[in-house]
């Protein structure tokens, strides 16, 4: 593990959001999106599975070998590590998220007030989409801390893993690991609902009877904050929809357009200066969007974000125009 530390201490130095270990390359980092070789010895088989030893229970060892991946999560020197070891061709591979001991601040990662304002009303469903790696996790994360620090609320999340670790501040946070705290999402969240959450946390709703616990925890009074890896937010109640058949569906439709307050659809841009920073789309609940919803006219939907700046949305486009404007962007 020592040489390990050692590749965490200089990805920490080099600002790497990301660490790559697969047996028989060189490490990788990847800073500030671009992935680079780092001068260090290959990494071998020997070493992999003395890490994955260390880092893995008998439950994830197991899991590791019957299905060919697994993740966990883990501190090393005061900082945390989303982790996934899984098999690859020559043996196995490692791929790594660091995470700053605690959440940046609203203004570190420029999250727009009218964000904050609609989690602070602590309720309906917010979700957040994007693709994988832009920053999704730290955005809920930052709004978590928010709600941390302004409010006296009792915050129960769901995570695959846990990647940031709440310090103390006006709420109670109970945070819970898939896989060790609880099994599927679904049973976790009917458990969550008997225990007098005001804010429910769900790392993703992956499945039909998680949405359907979500959506009912949305209408009744709790603040319900989740992802889905969609590009867009138009997307995301299409997905949302899609899942559903039938009746299903149709009841799906209604309680969507009651619960929804806002999808902040996330992408990481390229900055003149060589760094990153998000740019997001907003869909906000009006009753343009709601009717949309309950109606199943969906393809509506995008134009009432690209003409509903009034009501706080705005689209990928419009956003991606304003930076290039104000000179942030080329």
């Amino acid at each position: 593990m020592e040489e390990f530390k050692k590749i965490l201490l200089l990805a920490l130095k080099k600002g790497a959001s990301d660490i790559h270990l697969v047996v028989g390359s060189a490490p990788y980092f990847r800073i500030e999106g671009e992935l680079t070789v780092i001068d260090k010895p290959i990494f071998t088989q020997v070493e992999a599975k003395n890490i994955l030893g260390k880092i893995l229970n008998a439950e994830q060892k197991s899991r590791l070998v019957k299905t060919g991946d697994v993740d966990t999560g883990l501190e090393v020197s005061k900082t945390f590590l989303r982790i996934n070891a899984h098999k690859q061709s020559g043996g196995f591979g490692l791929s790594i998220r660091i995470f700053a001991n605690e959440p940046p601040t609203p203004e570190e990662i420029e999250l727009d007030q009218q964000i904050l304002d609609i989690v602070g009303e602590l309720s309906g469903l917010v979700i957040l989409s994007g693709p994988a790696g832009t920053g999704k996790s730290t955005t809920l994360a930052t709004m978590i801390q928010h709600i941390n620090e302004t409010d006296k609320q009792h915050i129960i999340t769901l995570e695959d893993p846990i990647e940031y670790r709440f310090q103390k501040g006006n709420s109670l946070i109970e945070q819970r690991e898939l896989g060790t705290d609880f099994q599927t999402f679904a049973s976790g969240l009917r458990h969550v609902l008997r225990q007098d959450p005001n804010v429910i946390v769900i790392g993703e709703m992956r499945d039909p009877e998680t949405i359907e616990l979500a959506l009912t925890a949305a209408e009744t009074g709790h603040l319900v904050l989740s992802t889905l890896h969609s590009p867009n937010a138009t997307e995301v109640v299409e997905r949302i929809v899609g899942v559903f058949e039938g009746a299903k569906q149709q009841q799906i439709l209604i309680q969507l357009s009651a619960a929804l307050k806002m999808v902040v659809s996330q992408h990481l841009v390229m900055k003149k200066d060589g760094t990153r920073m998000a740019a997001r789309e907003i869909l906000t609940s009006t009753s343009a969007v709601r009717n949309a919803i309950r109606n199943n006219k969906l393809s509506t939907i995008r134009s009432a974000i690209e003409t509903g700046r009034k009501f706080g949305m705005i689209s990928m486009k419009q956003v991606l125009e304003q930076l290039q404007a104000d000179g942030i962007i080329e």
